[in-house]
Parts: structure tokens; C-alpha cells; sequence
């Protein structure tokens, strides 16, 4: 079997930087993981797969539907209550239930910067002391000269709309959260098309 195969049936289509998570130990002791606007379950497929403990949410009902069926046939139970339809900005999960909170691609279409505030509230109130959260999202770093300041919803240039931020803004609000970063800021900049940052804090 091809090497790229063999990674497939292992890991499906994990993001990279989640996968780098992983690979560096960030989860050996976080069994309690809620993937936030986990789509069709992507980033949880290794993870139920190794007997997490997973929660999901996601707008879409179907994804999620998809997540319960990955669930139910990794041994899971209670998988309707586990994966649900809902918003970010409202998570139904209890204080300090999760060791570790994944939000991939999805705090980028907050509507301005009092909703994703609200999101990111929602990600770390749900989030136990030493727990992790990893998040990716679009931001201005590397290409401010195309798309203008942070804190806002602009049309990059790959023609789509996302809420931007930039290093000031993820400083702030992670000291106001009391988090410390797990990593220095990582952006990938993808040719002046659009500039992705990983986002990863720990919750003392």
C-alpha cells in the first residue's frame, strides 16, 4: 500500500496543524475533546478511532448526522447527545467539560468582532483548567496590504468573506482570557490569496 494511502485509512483528511498537535503529545492527556464546527467529522476521525471521549457541534444537520454514524460505528454511545446541531456562540456543553476544544476554519465567519468574542467565550467556558484549545482562522498576517486592518469581515482575494484578525487582536483577547499560547502565532500565507493563522492557547 502506498505510503499516502496507508496515511489516509489512518488519519483521513485531519488538518495538518492539528495533526502536528498530536505528533508533539498535546492530547495524550486531554481525553475530553469537543471539536466546534466539526463538518463531516474530519478532524475527529483518528481521535474516535483511538477511544476519545468526543462531543461535536456544527450548523449543518447532515454533517452531523455523517459524525453520529462515524461515532456509533467507533464503539461510541450516546451519539445523538454527543453530536449536535447548534451554534458556536451557544455551546450546550457545562463548564469545564473538555479537555481539549478544536475550532478549525470556523471562527473566521463570525459576523463582526462582538460575535467572534462571543465564540471564543463559548470555546474557553467549556474548556477544564490545563485544557487546550487549537483553532485556525483567516487573518491579515503577511497580507495587510491587500485586505486592510483586523477586526473586521473583508472580501479577501480569493474572492470569500471572512472575519480577519491579526497578532494584536489574539494577544488581547488571550490575555484577557488568562490563557497563556501553547505556540508562538503560526500563518500560512497562500500566494496574496489568503493568510491562515494557527491559533492555540492553554487555560491555566
Amino acid at each position: 500500500m502506498p505510503i499516502s494511502s496507508d496515511l489516509q485509512d489512518t488519519f483521513g483528511d485531519i488538518d495538518i496543524y492539528l495533526f502536528d498537535q498530536l505528533l508533539r503529545g498535546r492530547f495524550d492527556t486531554r481525553p475530553r475533546v469537543l471539536d466546534a464546527g466539526c463538518g463531516d467529522g474530519r478532524n475527529l476521525r483518528y481521535l474516535l478511532a483511538r477511544g476519545f471521549d468526543c462531543h461535536g457541534l456544527d450548523r449543518d444537520v447532515r454533517a452531523v448526522d455523517h459524525v453520529r454514524h462515524l461515532a456509533a460505528a467507533a464503539g461510541l454511545d450516546e451519539v445523538d447527545s454527543r453530536f449536535v446541531v447548534g451554534d458556536v456562540d451557544q455551546l450546550p456543553w457545562a463548564d469545564a467539560g473538555m479537555d481539549a476544544v478544536i475550532c478549525s476554519a470556523v471562527l473566521h465567519f463570525a459576523d463582526d468582532a462582538d460575535h467572534f468574542h462571543r465564540m471564543v467565550h463559548e470555546l474557553w467556558r467549556v474548556l477544564a483548567p490545563g485544557g487546550l484549545l487549537f483553532s485556525r482562522l483567516a487573518s491579515t498576517i503577511g497580507i495587510e496590504h491587500l485586505v486592510g486592518p483586523a477586526g473586521r469581515r473583508v472580501r479577501l482575494p480569493d474572492g470569500s468573506d471572512r472575519f480577519v484578525v491579526d497578532e494584536a487582536l489574539l494577544m488581547t483577547c488571550a490575555g484577557r482570557l488568562g490563557a497563556r499560547l501553547a505556540d508562538p502565532l503560526k500563518t500560512t500565507v497562500v500566494q496574496g490569496m489568503r493568510a491562515m493563522t494557527t491559533w492555540c492557547l492553554i487555560r491555566p
